[in-house]
């Protein structure tokens, strides 16, 4: 039995136990952890959660369900795609049938729902709060990115510091090919190569390469990262810097290193390289497609690797860098200071179940539960509290993971926190609608040509949706302007520190 299964088995028996004692594990009583108005929840009182799933997934369905029979109520767990994400959580606030507590779409941020409504503070359902956010690292919780007004209002309890598209491949495979990813990155030139010879061993069964080609969001992801490891100096993961040089304030999507990434995706089309249907795929259908043989690479994120550790234990695969340039100095990748984004989970503005949701916040905001977190997810997402990483049961892959994001990313500038009125810059701005990941997938799909001349358009795109936030943000009575993006003093290769605004 796997080191991963062993740990969730004993998770789940001591959830259980220490659920059905009223009790989270270190013996702290619930009764005692949140605030008297829980006790008032009548017996039967529905409760619904809706985030990505994946990895995540495993940890909620079992924690719901014993949460849900210590406390007589019924919970309903709603793990969906981003694609689905980004309709039914506008959806059920406009007809005011959210989930009480949901992930924002990838494309929606924190202060876009504080400033239309979307969401409440879950300050008053936390006792103690300010003492509870102690034990959070430094910069977990930032005015302008998860308080707003001296109210909480987003739970970063995962840390950004990983990426979506790292390599992960069959062994099998690779070996077959003649490449040792573990050993060496491979380059551009390798990968390509790489996928070419597994398409050719595979004779119509298997493919080099597969992507969730539906899934817009898995576009934007892998050229960003691809081009920030050739050298494109792009900044954080926020909805204004994710791909502007923040020692300049100007978008690179024209640069020389994004427009590599994307004809390499275009080669290994060029070289039916890649799995037929690609663009019909979503990401979790891509990642099945894995253990089941169908192809040889994906460029995904850790989540993968407890999941196929447990469901496919037989699955022989290997871990590493996304693709490196094939000449040159690599680059870091940059996050922002924060939890991560896509995780942060929110309270919805309607609900009625506040006191519930601020009883699973403060335990997962505790050491106890991170490290019950990180036992079952592992670095899938992993816990945003260092401590609880190192007491952990993780896999080998997961630690060899995560110290790979050790290697490769660094902590960037925030705009917001130099400048916390950036936010309405944030809640004005609205992305072209041929964004960044619509015009990697109409090139890559054959929809769109000419690379280059699409890359400078989309700049231009950007640079007049920038333009409009930055005037709407002015015209509203903010005190910013596009000089809010330019760290002179950013090193993309060191963490920048609360000592360098």
């Amino acid at each position: 039995m796997s080191t991963f299964e062993l740990s969730r088995r004993s998770f789940l028996t001591r959830a259980s136990a220490a659920i059905a004692t009223t009790a989270f594990g270190s013996g702290a009583s619930i009764a005692q952890t949140v605030p008297a108005p829980l006790n008032n929840v009548p017996e039967g009182t529905k409760f619904r959660w809706i985030d990505s799933g994946d990895q995540k997934a495993v940890f909620f369905k079992k924690f719901f369900e014993k949460y849900g029979e210590a406390r007589g109520i019924d919970i309903i767990y709603d793990p969906l795609p981003w694609n689905e994400i980004a309709k039914v959580v506008p959806l059920g606030v406009r007809n005011n049938t959210a989930h009480d507590v949901f992930v924002l779409p990838r494309n929606f941020s924190l202060a876009d729902a504080v400033s239309q409504g979307w969401v409440q503070p879950y300050d008053e359902f936390i006792p103690n709060i300010e003492e509870w956010k102690k034990g959070f690292p430094s910069g977990a919780f930032l005015p302008g990115i998860n308080e707003f007004d001296g109210k909480t209002y987003g739970l970063p309890f995962t840390s950004n510091k990983r990426y979506a598209s790292h390599l992960l491949y069959n062994k099998a495979y690779m070996d077959a090919a003649g490449f040792d990813p573990e050993a060496k990155p491979l380059t551009h030139s390798e990968f390509r190569e790489a996928a070419r010879k597994i398409t050719e061993a595979g004779q119509g069964r298997y493919f080099g390469f597969i992507i969730g080609g539906s899934q817009l969001n898995r576009w934007a992801d892998v050229v960003r990262n691809i081009g920030r490891i050739g050298g494109a100096s792009a900044g954080g993961d926020g909805i204004l810097d994710a791909d502007i040089d923040l020692r300049t304030g100007e978008y690179v999507f024209d640069s020389d290193e994004y427009i590599a990434a994307i004809e390499l995706l275009l080669a290994m089309q060029s070289d039916r390289s890649m799995f037929p249907g690609f663009i019909n795929l979503n990401a979790p259908q891509a990642r099945a497609y894995m253990p089941q043989g169908a192809a040889g690479m994906i460029l995904q994120g850790p989540w993968n690797i407890p999941s196929w550790e447990s469901q496919n234990p037989d699955f022989d695969f290997g871990l590493s860098s996304a693709p490196v340039p094939d000449s040159g100095n690599q680059g870091k990748l940059t996050i922002s200071q924060g939890g991560a984004k896509p995780n942060t989970i929110s309270l919805w503005s309607g609900s009625e179940n506040g006191a519930i949701a601020g009883e699973i916040f403060h335990y997962l905001g505790t050491l106890e539960g991170q490290i019950e977190w990180a036992n079952v997810v592992g670095a899938g997402d992993p816990p945003i509290m260092p401590e609880a990483v190192a007491k952990a049961d993780m896999s080998p892959r997961s630690k060899q993971i995560l110290n790979l994001f050790n290697d490769q990313i660094r902590v960037g500038p925030n705009p917001l926190v130099r400048n916390g009125e950036m936010s309405k810059v944030v809640a004005a701005y609205v992305a072209p609608d041929v964004n960044f990941a619509r015009t990697v997938q109409g090139l890559v799909a054959g929809q769109l040509s000419g690379v280059k001349e699409q890359m400078s358009e989309l700049k231009d795109r950007y640079n007049s949706a920038l333009d409009a936030a930055f005037a709407k943000a002015k015209a509203d009575g903010a005190n910013v302007d596009r000089s809010e993006l330019v760290f002179a003093n950013w090193n993309p290769d060191v963490d920048f520190g609360a000592a360098d605004y």
